[in-house]
């Protein structure tokens, strides 16, 4: 059995509206149309659907079972087409978003709670790893669009050829210290004075890491460095036992406060990270993306707010940047 759209809806119009006439006007088709084509689904059924009495047309009960039916199925179209709706504008479906673990637990959740609000109807799927995971993730079509921080030779160029890469936010690195230490009561310190100061780095598969070496190499400052950690929280732990100062992002900041240390902003040179959404160059990212984008570039609304040494850039549009391939 092979019935139209157009058919089904004819056979439900007849059976609601009681006759052709005032079934055809609730179509805006003419009459002998709508004959012809209930006519047909009758010729393709092999059943009368319907027999006039003296007043109106009744459906026999083959009637009553394809005019049942044929409600389902426009039903199920018509939920199936809002959905499609919603997908187009933005409204339903999901993103997926890869991430640094510290940019996750600090400057996105605001951004993914006003999303939310926003559009209830589109799941934020949030994954997070370390900076060539999440690039990775964005190439293999893992992740519809990624937050991290890229090597400044990326970030200059605009971005590797594949992706597109538009700056959203900034943060200031900061020296911590516990309480005690001669450090705390100062308002701003210069990269040279930590020469000679015991040390926690981070592992240099991080991102911190890389931009701290680049810090100390350019303000000659030498301090003495022997324990190193990849966990925060393992870092901020051993600062906090008065084992070293350590260097760490604005954003990183909130993550230490268990450990009741005191960050100092650190000048000469001013270092900040420049944080980026990168999204997949020549593919059409999927509305709801496009949204999310939106938000995180501040082209789409207010955007949450960060806290202290750190700041979003001023507004800009991740999509002026042409999809294609560079030349």
């Amino acid at each position: 059995m092979d019935l139209t759209l157009p058919q089904l809806r004819a056979v439900v119009a007849v059976h609601d509206a009681g006759g052709f006439t005032a079934a055809a006007e609730a179509l805006h088709v003419a009459q002998p149309s709508l004959s012809r084509a209930v006519a047909d689904v009758e010729r393709r059924l092999g059943s009368r659907l319907f027999e006039r009495t003296t007043r109106r047309l009744e459906p026999t009960p083959a009637g009553h079972a394809v005019v049942a039916a044929a409600r389902r199925a426009l039903d199920a179209v018509a939920a199936e087409l809002r959905h499609v709706e919603g997908f187009l504008d933005g409204r339903d479906g999901a993103v997926r978003i890869a991430t640094l673990p510290s940019l996750a637990a600090i400057l996105l959740p605001g951004v993914v709670s006003a999303f939310r609000r926003e559009r209830p109807g589109v799941r934020p799927e949030m994954s997070d790893a370390l900076a060539d995971e999440v690039l990775e993730r964005v190439r293999s079509g893992r992740a519809d669009l990624a937050v991290t921080v890229l090597p400044e030779e990326e970030e200059l160029d605009g971005g590797p050829g594949d992706l597109v890469v538009a700056p959203i936010a900034s943060d200031r690195f900061c020296v911590l210290v516990p309480p005690g230490h001669r450090f705390a009561r100062r308002d701003r310190l210069d990269w040279a004075e930590l020469a000679g100061e015991s040390f926690v780095d981070f592992d240099p598969t991080t991102s911190i890491r890389q931009h701290v070496d680049r810090a100390l190499a350019v303000s000659g400052a030498r301090p003495v460095r022997g324990l190193a950690a990849r966990n925060i929280a393992a870092v901020a732990g051993l600062v906090a036992a008065g084992l070293g100062a350590t260097t760490v992002p604005g954003l990183v900041v909130p993550l230490t406060g268990f450990a009741n240390l005191v960050a100092v902003p650190l000048d000469e040179p001013v270092l900040r990270r420049r944080i980026a959404l990168v999204l997949p160059r020549g593919r059409h990212p999927a509305p709801a993306a496009t949204a999310f984008a939106a938000l995180l570039t501040g082209t789409g609304r207010d955007r949450p707010a960060l806290p202290e040494h750190a700041a979003w850039n001023a507004v800009s549009d991740p999509f002026t940047t042409p999809p294609g391939p560079r030349p």
